[in-house]
């Protein structure tokens, strides 16, 4: 049995970008640990919420656990940095977030993890971190180094599948019509930070049959992501659609989609 290593940003992003491949790797025995750089202080949360006096801080910790346990991981840690916000804004210039870490001392912590678990996996983000947020990038430079401190054999970009997106984008339009205009929908042109091309992608594992855990994952996240959010309100069908699959890029493969398991051909 291998052991995975999976980094992040805050609480949520676990469930988001990985959840079903985690959960997968759980099931099939393997162990899974979870990483969070920060505790995702700058989270936007409802007024009404939280109780008297509770931060968010420590609620997003408890949701943390909670989708662990939903997903299978037998192990949480937090690297101690705090959230930079969105990126441009005046938190990201706080010394004790995560953006303004030193890469090489937050690389060290996350090394010591690592070479703990004698990981054979490790999952950050691309370079971009996903969509260009501070603290998503910041995953991809220290999780890049650590796996060289720690000699960890296998590391792998979770990220999206900006064509597979685009397919879905340019459906929904043809079936809502000129309605369709006027939604948000994500910024998947070819100079996007958005995701990754489907042509460099490396790994596309089939998550189907664990989205109702991947579901419940991100329920347990219910500060950031409640039952009426883009996630949750989402019909099954269009769920299964947008997160049916879980996009990689391993370094060290050739581009094209060959892999279906993060574990492929290891060892």
């Amino acid at each position: 049995m291998a052991t995975i290593v999976s980094f992040h940003a805050h609480p949520d992003d676990e469930s988001i970008q990985t959840g079903g491949t985690l959960a997968k790797a759980a099931a099939a025995g393997h162990r899974v640990v979870l990483v969070f750089a920060t505790r995702g202080e700058l989270g936007e949360v409802e007024d009404g919420f939280l109780a008297e006096g509770e931060r968010l801080a420590d609620r997003r910790v408890q949701e943390s656990y909670r989708s662990a346990e939903i997903l299978g991981a037998a192990r949480v840690e937090f690297l101690g940095y705090e959230d930079s916000g969105m990126m441009g804004t005046p938190e990201n210039d706080r010394p004790e977030c995560f953006w303004q870490a030193d890469v090489e001392e937050a690389a060290l912590r996350l090394a010591a993890i690592l070479t703990e678990e004698q990981a054979d996996v490790l999952t950050v983000y691309d370079a971009d971190g996903g969509y260009g947020h501070p603290d998503h990038i910041q995953v991809h430079r220290v999780g890049v180094r650590a796996a060289e401190l720690a000699g960890t054999p296998r590391v792998l970009e979770a990220t999206m599948n900006r064509d597979h997106i685009r397919r879905l984008t340019e459906a929904a339009r043809a079936a809502a019509g000129e309605a369709a205009e006027d939604q948000d929908m994500p910024d998947v042109s070819e100079d996007s930070t958005f995701g990754r091309p489907e042509a460099v992608l490396t790994t596309a594992v089939d998550v189907s049959d664990f989205l109702a855990v991947k579901r419940a994952s991100m329920a347990a996240h219910a500060s950031q992501i409640s039952e009426q959010s883009f996630f949750l309100a989402m019909p099954e069908e269009q769920f299964a659609a947008g997160f049916g699959t879980e996009w990689f890029i391993r370094h060290g493969a050739e581009p094209g989609i060959r892999e279906h398991d993060i574990l492929e051909g290891l060892g």
